[in-house]
């Protein structure tokens, strides 16, 4: 096959899987929202109302697009593919098994990291071009919250690619294959994995803008916060991203914390036939995981939000780097 037919192919493949984690986040997320708050959810559309985002997607794509009169048209244009574009690119390098991965990077952790700091940038576009007041709050707390979660983010990761030697995600994947006695060899199990892990947790959520950090699109305070002036398919650009970013940092948690593709107590050949789907199986929990907490958790205040991050998370995390190297060194 031609290496720019392939190429071509997998980035296709891409699309359509990010295309449809939207529809199927958008219609889960109600759903256990609706189960958390002992409400009704999507159920009128379809058999228990699985069509009801199907539809929504209609109403996003007929939906007139327009924006306000003393917008920066350029730049209002551009915000929505400034956030959605790095979303898309930070697919390339997750190992769905050992041979399904876009792009087999050595540095794929490095590199979607790179990618999911790209947000922001267009996330504060979006709040600026927008010439509202709480669009500009809103771009501006998403910037500054990311941009100080982003740090101990990345430091949580370190101390597993410490442990597995590599930034190549599919070789992290592989380092957890098998088990001590009945426990798996995930580094979720792992003194210094579980304490990474917690960590990668909480700035995961602030990373995501997810509850209790969303506070670039806190409803009760900003309306939509960045995204008050966006309709039609813009909007739907933003918020396709923002449910890519939940598979995307579910996916690096299952990686670096729960095994990848792998089954503990199982032959490397009984799982390769399955791999994809017990990978995806996975980062659906995770995602699951993230929505319970978004469903139970209070929202927390601005201050509360950057404290945490800059005294707290990043002091523990480059603690819990040099304890690993410590560690690593003494035992070899």
């Amino acid at each position: 096959m031609s290496p720019w037919l392939d190429g071509a192919l997998r980035v296709l493949a891409a699309l359509a899987l990010m295309l449809t984690n939207g529809v199927i986040l958008i219609l889960m997320l109600r759903k256990v929202l609706a189960r958390f708050h002992a409400r009704i959810g999507p159920n009128r559309v379809g058999p228990k109302g699985l069509l009801q985002t199907v539809a929504d997607v209609g109403k996003l794509l007929t939906k007139e697009d327009f924006a306000p009169r003393a917008a920066d048209k350029w730049l209002f244009t551009l915000a929505p593919l400034v956030v959605f574009v790095p979303a898309f690119a930070a697919y390339a390098a997750l190992p769905f098994s050992e041979t399904w991965v876009i792009a087999d990077l050595e540095t794929g952790v490095l590199y979607t990291f790179a990618a999911l700091s790209m947000v922001p940038i267009g996330i504060l576009i979006a709040g600026w071009a927008s010439s509202n007041k709480w669009s500009l709050l809103g771009g501006m707390r998403a910037a500054a919250q990311q941009i100080a979660y982003e740090v101990p983010l990345l430091l949580s990761a370190i101390p597993v690619i410490m442990l597995a030697g590599t930034m190549d995600m599919g070789v992290i994947s592989e380092a957890q294959q098998g088990a001590w006695a009945v426990i798996p060899r995930w580094y979720i199990f792992h003194p210094i994995g579980f304490g990474a892990f917690l960590l990668f947790l909480v700035a995961a959520l602030a990373e995501l803008n997810q509850t209790p950090f969303d506070m670039s699109e806190a409803e009760s305070e900003l309306v939509a916060g960045f995204a008050t002036e966006y309709s039609g398919m813009r909007f739907g650009f933003l918020f396709l991203a923002e449910f890519s970013n939940s598979f995307i940092v579910s996916a690096l948690a299952v990686v670096l914390f729960f095994g990848g593709w792998t089954l503990p107590f199982l032959p490397v050949e009984w799982v390769a036939a399955v791999a994809p789907v017990v990978f995806v199986l996975k980062v659906y929990f995770g995602i699951f995981v993230l929505m319970w907490i978004r469903g139970t958790q209070p929202r927390i205040r601005i201050d509360q939000l950057l404290s945490l991050g800059w005294k707290a998370l990043i002091p523990v995390s480059l603690g819990g780097i040099l304890f690993t190297g410590i560690l690593l060194k003494v035992v070899g």
